[in-house]
C-alpha cells in the first residue's frame, strides 16, 4: 500500500511507541487519526494529526469513533492497534502470604487492555473496510513477551493471543484484500519500559541483547511502515528485538 494519501487510525497514539508510529506515518504522507483516552497527552500533539478521545476497551465507544472517522474522512485504510499497557506480576509471590498467587482481577485487566482492545477495534474497523470495499492493512502491536516472559503471565498471554489473532485474520480477511500483520518489539527505550522494569533489570537485558542496547521508538515505527508498504506480506509477526530471545 502507498502510505501517501492513506487514512491511518492509530490507537494509543498520544505518546511512546504509538506517537512515534503516528508521526512517522504523517511524515510519509498519511492522514493520521490518533485515538487515545489520554486527553492531556493529545492536547500536546502536533496539529498534523487528528485526535479522537476513545477508550479501546469499550465496544460502543469504539464503534462511535470509528463511525465518525469514516464519515469525516471517507474510509480507514490503515489500522495500527497500539493501545495497551505493560504489566508485570509474578504468578507466585511467597513474600506476600495473604495474596501469594497472581490476582485474577489484574489478570483480567491486563487481558482487557492488551488483547480485548485489539479484537474490539479491529472488529469495528474491518466492518467499515468491508462495507466500503477498502483493501486495508492492519498492524497489531505484539511483544517479545509473547514467547513467555518470567513475571508476565497476563501480559505474555495477551500478546500471544494477539499473535494468534493476527494469523487467523490474515487467513480470513485476505479474500477481501485486507492484510494483517504484527510487530513484536523487544525492549524499547520508553517511559513505560523504565516504569515497568528496574534499572538493574534493564542493564541485564542490554547485556544479553546481541546489539547491546535497547531499541528506540523509530525502529518500531519503521517496522510498521514496512509491513504496510509491502503488499505481499500478511500473517507475519515481525520481531524488532535487537536479536534477543527469551
Amino acid at each position: 500500500m502507498d502510505i501517501k494519501g492513506a487514512v491511518a487510525f492509530v490507537t494509543g497514539g498520544a505518546k511512546g511507541i504509538g506517537l512515534a508510529i503516528a508521526t512517522h506515518l504523517v511524515d510519509l504522507g498519511a492522514k493520521v487519526i490518533v485515538a487515545d483516552r489520554d486527553e492531556a497527552a493529545m492536547m500536546a500533539l502536533s496539529q498534523k494529526v487528528i485526535c479522537k478521545k476513545m477508550d479501546a476497551t469499550q465496544p460502543e465507544d469504539v464503534m462511535k469513533v470509528v463511525g465518525d472517522v469514516v464519515i469525516e474522512h471517507g474510509r480507514i485504510d490503515i489500522l495500527v492497534n497500539n493501545a495497551g499497557v505493560i504489566f508485570s506480576e509474578p504468578f507466585v509471590n511467597i513474600l506476600n502470604p495473604e495474596g501469594m498467587m497472581h490476582s485474577y482481577g489484574r489478570f483480567r485487566e491486563a487481558l482487557a487492555a492488551n488483547l480485548d482492545t485489539v479484537f474490539i477495534v479491529t472488529s469495528a474497523v474491518v466492518e467499515s473496510m468491508i462495507k466500503g470495499r477498502v483493501k486495508g492493512v492492519i498492524v497489531n502491536m505484539s511483544s517479545i513477551s509473547a514467547g513467555g516472559n518470567e513475571g508476565q503471565t497476563a501480559y505474555s498471554a495477551a500478546k500471544a493471543g494477539v499473535n494468534s489473532m493476527t494469523t487467523v485474520w490474515s487467513k480470513e480477511l485476505g479474500r477481501w484484500g485486507i492484510r494483517c500483520n504484527a510487530v513484536a518489539p523487544g525492549f524499547i527505550d520508553t517511559e513505560s519500559t523504565h516504569h515497568a522494569l528496574h534499572e538493574s533489570t534493564l542493564k541485564h537485558i542490554q547485556a544479553n541483547t546481541p546489539l547491546r542496547r535497547l531499541g528506540n521508538v523509530n525502529n518500531v515505527a519503521k517496522a510498521v511502515s514496512s509491513l504496510i508498504e509491502n503488499d505481499f506480506i500478511t500473517g507475519t509477526v515481525l520481531n524488532v528485538n535487537g536479536g534477543m530471545t527469551l
